[in-house]
C-alpha cells in the first residue's frame, strides 16, 4: 500500500485534481456544479492526455484531512456518474488510511467504444429524397411530405430554405444489442448524437451526399474519400432513373462499394413494378442483379453471402407513410462490415474538413482509412504547401460529438490537434509514418469512361482521389492519345500542389462530362519530410 505523499504525489501535474468530499445533493442535483465538475474533468483528461486523476479527502492546497467511509463512497459515486456522463469511466482506485480516515486515488479514463460500425453513403439524384429518408430512419419521425425531416441533415441556412443540400451531411443512429432501434430524441441536438453512440451496440452512420449536379465533385469527394461499408442508392418512384443516377451508380461500382436501392416516394404511384423492371434492366448493364426485399427472410438469406458484389437489394419505402423503414432498420442491423478492414496497420486520415473551434484550436475531421488512434498520440500532418510534414499531438478524439479514448479504421471522427499553427487544407494527411514524401506526380492505369475527343499530353482533368480534389495534367505514356473506351498507362501530374498518396490507390477523374478511372501504379516523389 503506498504511503500518503506517494499517493499525492504519483502523477502530480496538470491531471490532478484535489477534492475534499462531492456531494450528491450539492455537486449532482444543482445543474451548474454538475456542469461545472464536467467541465473541470475534460480539462483534466486533455491535460493527461486521455488521463485525470482525483484525490478525495485532501484540501485544494493539498493537505490530507481524510473521509469516513460513507462520505468516501458517496464521493467515488458522484465522479462515477459526472465520468459516466461525458464518456469516461473509473480505471482505477486506490485507498490509504490517514489517522483513522480515508483518502483515495482515482484514476479515470475515456472509454473504449466497443461497436460494430457501419459506414453508409447516400447517392441519387436532387429532390430524390435522400436527406428526407434518412431524417426519418435516425429520428422515427414520419415526414409531412414537404421534407421536414430534410432539416434534420442539412445544417447551412441556405440548404434549408431552399431544401438542396451543398455540402456532405452526417448523421448518425444505433442498436441495441438485441436490435432495438436508438432513435435520436433530438436530431437538431449534438447531445443526442452523442447519447446514441454512447448507448448503441451497433452504430450506422450516413453521409448524406449532394445529389444537384453542379455540385457532383462534392458527391464524388463523399464517396471517394470516405471508408464506406455500403452505398445508398435513392430513387424516387416518380421520378425514376436519371443520368445523374447512372452517374452515382457508376462511382460507387468504380470503387467497388456495394450498393442498396431505396425506392422513395413508394406512395405517390401504383405501377411500381414497372419502375422495378427498368432498375432490373440497369443493374443488368453493370453486372448486378437486383433482389427485392419483402421481409425478414429475405435479409436474413441476403446476409448470409459474403458480400454484395453481385446482389443488389431493393426495398421501396415513404417517408410518409412509413413504408419501408422497419425493412431498412432490419438490413441494417443485420449486414456486417466489409471484409478487409485493416486494424493492425499504421494510423492513417485523409483530411475532409478543417475548423478552428473557440477554447479547443485546430480540429480536422475524416474517415479513418486504416489503423487506431489515441488520445496523446504523436502523429504526422502533411504535406503543406511546401512539401513538408509536421508532428502533432492527438488532444482529443470525438465520434458524432462523443467524447472517445480511440478511433479506429472505418469511424468518422474528429480530432483536436496540438503543435502546428500553419495552414491545413482538405486532401492533407495524417499518420503515424515517419519520413513521408510529398508527391508531385504519378503513373497510373486509367480507362477511359467518356470523352468527346481525343484525350493526349496536356489534358487537364480534375482528380479525386480520397479526399483530394485537385487540377492534374495527364500524359499518356504508351500512345500518342485515349479516346472513349480505351484503357492505358498515363503519368499525372498535381498541377498547384503535392499530397501523399501511395500505390494501389483508386481514383476518379473529370473534366465536364468526361469521365475516366484509374489506380495508381507508381508514385514520383517530390520533397521529403521535415
Amino acid at each position: 500500500m503506498k504511503s500518503i505523499p506517494e499517493l499525492i504525489k504519483e502523477g502530480e501535474g496538470g491531471n490532478v485534481e484535489f477534492k475534499e468530499f462531492l456531494s450528491r445533493g450539492f455537486h449532482l442535483k444543482r445543474k451548474e456544479r454538475r456542469e461545472s465538475l464536467a467541465s473541470q474533468m475534460k480539462y483534466r483528461l486533455n491535460l493527461g492526455s486521455g488521463t485525470a486523476v482525483y484525490i478525495l479527502g485532501v484540501q485544494d492546497n493539498g493537505t490530507p484531512v481524510g473521509l469516513i467511509r460513507e462520505k468516501l463512497e458517496e464521493s467515488l459515486e458522484v465522479i462515477e456518474e459526472i465520468a459516466r456522463g461525458v464518456g469516461l469511466s473509473i480505471k482505477e482506485t486506490e485507498v490509504v488510511k490517514n489517522n483513522g480516515r480515508l483518502i483515495c486515488r482515482v484514476t479515470i479514463s475515456r472509454e473504449r467504444l466497443d461497436k460494430n460500425h457501419l459506414l453508409i453513403a447516400t447517392a441519387g439524384h436532387v429532390d430524390h429524397g435522400k436527406s428526407t429518408l434518412i431524417g426519418t430512419l435516425i429520428s422515427g419521425i414520419l415526414d409531412n411530405g414537404n421534407g421536414k425531416t430534410r432539416a434534420f441533415l442539412d445544417t447551412l441556412k441556405h440548404e434549408i430554405e431552399r431544401g438542396l443540400s451543398a455540402d456532405l451531411s452526417y448523421a448518425v443512429y444505433g442498436f441495441t444489442s438485441s436490435g432495438r432501434v436508438i432513435y435520436l430524441s433530438n436530431p437538431l441536438s449534438k447531445k443526442s448524437r452523442a447519447d446514441v453512440v454512447a448507448r448503441a451496440k451497433k452504430l450506422v452512420s450516413f453521409v448524406d451526399t449532394v445529389g444537384h449536379e453542379p455540385w457532383l465533385r462534392t458527391t464524388i469527394r463523399g464517396i471517394v474519400g470516405q471508408k464506406l461499408d455500403y452505398g445508398l442508392l435513392v430513387i424516387a418512384a416518380d421520378g425514376g432513373i436519371t443520368s445523374i443516377t447512372k452517374e452515382h451508380l457508376g462511382i460507387l461500382i468504380a470503387m467497388d462499394i456495394p450498393v442498396i436501392i431505396a425506392i422513395t416516394k413508394a406512395d405517390r404511384v401504383r405501377d411500381i413494378y414497372a419502375l422495378e423492371r427498368e432498375i432490373d434492366e440497369l443493374l443488368s448493364l453493370v453486372g448486378r442483379v437486383g433482389k427485392r426485399i419483402r421481409d425478414e427472410r429475405d435479409i436474413r438469406q441476403l446476409c448470409s453471402l459474403s458480400n454484395l458484389s453481385v446482389l443488389v437489394p431493393v426495398v421501396f419505402t415513404s417517408a410518409k407513410t412509413g413504408l419501408g423503414m422497419e425493412l431498412l432498420h432490419r438490413l441494417f442491423y443485420s449486414l456486417p462490415e466489409r471484409p478487409g478492414l485493416d486494424f493492425n496497420a499504421e494510423f492513417m486520415m485523409y483530411i475532409d474538413k478543417v475548423y478552428n473551434v473557440s477554447g479547443v484550436g485546430l480540429v480536422v475531421s475524416g474517415s479513418v482509412k486504416q489503423g487506431n488512434l489515441k488520445v496523446g498520440d504523436t502523429l504526422y500532418l502533411g504535406p503543406d504547401y511546401s512539401g513538408t510534414f509536421h508532428e502533432v499531438r492527438v488532444a482529443s478524439i470525438e465520434l458524432h460529438y462523443y467524447s472517445v479514448e480511440s478511433a479506429q479504421v472505418g469511424e468518422i471522427v474528429g480530432v483536436a490537434l496540438k503543435g502546428y499553427k500553419g495552414e491545413v487544407r482538405r486532401g492533407m494527411v495524417l499518420t503515424y509514418k515517419k519520413n513521408l514524401k510529398a508527391v508531385k506526380s504519378f503513373e497510373a492505369n486509367v480507362a477511359i469512361l467518356n470523352h468527346p475527343t481525343r484525350i493526349a499530353e496536356g489534358y487537364e482533368p480534375i482528380i479525386h482521389l480520397e479526399t483530394i480534389s485537385e487540377t492534374v495534367t495527364l500524359e499518356p505514356l504508351e500512345k500518342d492519345f485515349l479516346a472513349a473506351g480505351d484503357r492505358g498507362r498515363v503519368r499525372m501530374s498535381f498541377k498547384y500542389s503535392s499530397y501523399y498518396i501511395e500505390e494501389g490507390m483508386k481514383f476518379i477523374f473529370r473534366e465536364g462530362r468526361s469521365k475516366g478511372i484509374g489506380v495508381v501504379t507508381r508514385v514520383n516523389s517530390s520533397i521529403t519530410t521535415h
